[in-house]
């Protein structure tokens, strides 16, 4: 196995960004989830109710300041397509903690599985891609390691899919089917939840070694964080 694709989402419900590598830490991806959308009651907003969301593209540029659009994340411009997109009064704030990830900062998904899927990888907003996974091997992943690098990834749960996998990705067509085929034949459940076991460097082409343990590994509890 291998890894296949690195991920980093700028901003909670935004297209995100490929990288060819990552310093791994306790929130994941550095910079993932670093912003957020919020409406006029502080409520963080997202691509389920707000699938326009989807539609804008956030980077980091060099020097680590995001950008949307290709723009500055605080020019008028990004602030009028943020409302058009969210909400009358909707803003894009920066995130203060783990309240930007919904379960838990990573979510790892397998070239196996997507096939089995039969639908874009990108509709599953994975952090880390496997490659080189033999078809549907992942459900049997759970409480288990990866390496990769100098990174060990823990493998939590399986993530219940949601709403979110129905948008196309390029045209935000929706197709509900993609979802009910999710329910029918994978109980509603694919990728996998997880975290930052042992912090390190991955870059895409690393070997992955899945490990039934991992001894300095210390689980974080799991648990729906937000939005």
């Amino acid at each position: 196995m291998y890894l296949a694709e690195i991920w980093r989402y700028p901003v909670k419900s935004m297209a995100g960004e490929l990288l060819a590598q990552a310093e791994l830490g306790a929130m994941g991806v550095p910079g993932d989830r670093g912003y957020y959308v919020v409406n006029g009651r502080d409520e963080i907003v997202t691509a389920r109710n707000r699938p326009r969301l989807l539609a804008h593209r956030a980077t980091l540029d060099a020097a680590g300041q995001l950008l949307v659009d290709g723009l500055p994340w605080h020019d008028e411009e990004i602030a009028r397509r943020v409302s058009e997109a969210a909400g009358t009064g909707a803003l894009l704030v920066p995130a203060e903690g783990v309240e930007r990830f919904d379960i838990l900062p990573l979510l790892v998904a397998t070239d196996g599985a997507v096939a089995a899927l039969g639908s874009d990888r990108r509709r599953l907003r994975p952090n880390l891609l496997i490659g080189g996974v033999e078809g549907l091997a992942e459900r049997a992943w759970e409480g288990r390691f990866l390496r990769i690098g100098s990174a060990v990834i823990g493998l939590a749960t399986l993530r219940g899919r949601c709403i979110m996998t129905t948008f196309d990705p390029d045209t935000l067509a929706q197709d509900v089917d993609v979802l009910r085929d999710i329910q029918r034949r994978f109980g509603g459940t694919m990728a996998l939840n997880a975290w930052t076991a042992q912090a390190g460097s991955v870059a895409v082409g690393d070997a992955v070694e899945l490990l039934d343990e991992f001894a300095a590994a210390t689980e974080p509890t799991l648990g729906r964080l937000a939005g």
